[in-house]
């Protein structure tokens, strides 16, 4: 086995706005659009807010399995802006894509993603270099999407 370890760069809280803009069931699964309204970023290694900017392309494949593809933009403490961008996974349930047509979420679904940043801030070049992944989960009680973010060393 290689070598490896896990070390916390930040956790972060994204708002999104209600209600999703639906698209509908297209050939992949059903596509809803969810549009950030803000957020915040806490950890060992950034600080800052999460900028009411991007969204998230959600696809509900007819498995239950729901693809991400996020991108959006923190504002660290100190001014510098870092674009942030993630595919991942929610699975849904085997009836997950039925229940999503019907309007039936989990109340707090796992999700799983492996974000990327980008930046040209001097005193974040180092960001720009790692292989992350993040645990995080849906909390459908505040339209709240938290997730803690690991770079792979």
């Amino acid at each position: 086995m290689l070598d490896y370890k896990l070390e916390h760069i930040c956790s972060y809280t994204a708002t999104r706005a209600s209600p999703p803009e639906v698209i509908g069931p297209v050939a992949e699964g059903i596509r809803v659009n969810f549009y950030f309204t803000g957020g915040g970023i806490n950890g060992p290694k950034i600080q800052g807010k999460f900028r009411p900017v991007g969204g998230d392309w959600l696809t509900v494949r007819r498995d239950g399995v729901a693809i991400l593809d996020v991108r959006g933009t923190f504002e660290t403490h100190d001014g510098a802006l870092v674009m942030v961008m993630y595919s991942g996974v929610i699975d849904l349930g085997e009836a997950g894509y039925d229940n999503f047509l019907r309007g039936e979420m989990p109340a707090q679904p796992q999700i799983r993603i492996s974000p990327r940043f980008y930046t040209s801030h001097p005193e974040y070049l180092w960001l720009n270099r790692l292989h992350c992944l993040g645990i995080g989960e849906y909390h459908a009680a505040t339209n709240e999407v938290c997730y803690d973010v690991y770079a792979v060393r």
